[in-house]
C-alpha cells in the first residue's frame, strides 16, 4: 500500500473510531426523520439522504421517515389549473385539493423516496396514516387574532387535519422485518374522510407514539438562531418557550419549535432542527460529537 492509499485508510479508521461511540448510542433505537419539501429539491441531496437512511438501517438503527411535498403539491395544483386559496397563511384543502395532496403525497413523492432508499440496497416501504389504521385525524381547529380588534376568529380550512390517534402495530412490525417505512402524512377520520396534515405534526405523533431517541426535522435553515444569528446548539423545553416569548423565536419557527416541544411532552428523547440541504446532514447529527442543527431536549 502507497503512501497516500495508507493515509486515506488511517483517515477513514479514525472516523470510524470518532463515529463508532454514537453508533452504538442508537443501536436498537428507532430515529424519526421529517423529510421536508424544501430539502427535496436536489436530486444529488435526495440520493445523499437516501444513503444516510439505508446507512442508519445497516448501523442497527430503526429509521421511520415522514415527508412533506408543499412545494410538490403547489405545482400539481398549478399545472391542473387549481387555484389555491389561503386563509391566515395557510392552505385551505377543499376536496378536489385533497384528492390532489393524496395523489402527490401518498403517490409521486413517497414512491419516488421509497425508490431511492431501495437503490442503495435496503427494504424501503410506502404508507400512509390510512395504511394498517395506522393514524386517525379529525378537521384541525386554527384560530387567529385580527391585529385591529384583538378579537379571535376561528378559520375553516377545510380537510385539514391534525393527528388524534396512532396505531404502533403497523410500525412494530415493519421494524421487526428490517423493512423501513416511508409515511406520507394523509390520515382519515373515523368515518373515512381523507384529512391532509402538516408533516412536522404527523412526524411529532409518530415519533411520541413509538418513543423515539431522536425526531429529525430536516428544513431549509440550520436551526434556531440567536438575536445575532448564530446557531444555539441545544435548548430546553423552558429555554426555548423563553426565547419564543422574548421574541428571539419567530415567525416559522415557532410552530416548528412548538411540535418540538409538543413531541417530547408525547415521549421522544430529543428533537433536532437541522439543515436539510447540508450534504449527510442526518449522519452528521447522529454520528458526530457536534451534531448538525439544534437540538430540543426535556
Amino acid at each position: 500500500m502507497d503512501a497516500k492509499a495508507t493515509e486515506e485508510a488511517l483517515s477513514q479508521a479514525a472516523l470510524l473510531s470518532a463515529a463508532l461511540p454514537f453508533m452504538q448510542r442508537y443501536e436498537n433505537k428507532t430515529v424519526v426523520v421529517k423529510y421536508g419539501g424544501h430539502a427535496m429539491g436536489d436530486a444529488k441531496l435526495g440520493q445523499a439522504f437516501a444513503r444516510d437512511i439505508a446507512l442508519l438501517k445497516q448501523s442497527g438503527v430503526n429509521p421511520i421517515v415522514v415527508h412533506g411535498g408543499g412545494p410538490q403539491i403547489q405545482s400539481m395544483l398549478d399545472k391542473l389549473g387549481i387555484p389555491s386559496r389561503f386563509e391566515g397563511g395557510l392552505r385551505v384543502t377543499d376536496q378536489r385539493t385533497v384528492e390532489i395532496v393524496e395523489m402527490v403525497l401518498a403517490g409521486s413523492i413517497n414512491k419516488e423516496i421509497v425508490a431511492l432508499i431501495n437503490a442503495e440496497g435496503e427494504w424501503a416501504i410506502g404508507l400512509c396514516g390510512k395504511d394498517g389504521s395506522m393514524v386517525f385525524a379529525e378537521k384541525a381547529k386554527k384560530t387567529v387574532t385580527d391585529p385591529d380588534s384583538n378579537i379571535e376568529r376561528v378559520l375553516d380550512l377545510g380537510f385539514v387535519g391534525e393527528p388524534v390517534e396512532v396505531d404502533r402495530t403497523l410500525l412494530d412490525l415493519l421494524a421487526r422485518s428490517e423493512m423501513i417505512p416511508v409515511i406520507a402524512p394523509v390520515a382519515p377520520d373515523r368515518k373515512g374522510q381523507t384529512y391532509n396534515i402538516n408533516a412536522d405534526t404527523f412526524a411529532g405523533a409518530i415519533a411520541g407514539a413509538v418513543n423515539a431517541k431522536r425526531l429529525l426535522f430536516l428544513t431549509d435553515v440550520p436551526g434556531v438562531l440567536d438575536k445575532n444569528k448564530q446557531l444555539i446548539p441545544e435548548l430546553s423545553v423552558s429555554q426555548a418557550r423563553a426565547l419564543i416569548a422574548d421574541g428571539t423565536i419567530a415567525g416559522g419557527m415557532i410552530p416548528k419549535v412548538e411540535t418540538c416541544i409538543e413531541a417530547i411532552e408525547r415521549g421522544v428523547e430529543g428533537v433536532v432542527i437541522l439543515n436539510g440541504k447540508t450534504p449527510h446532514a442526518v449522519l452528521l447529527e447522529l454520528f458526530t460529537e457536534h451534531g448538525a442543527g439544534t437540538l430540543l431536549v426535556p
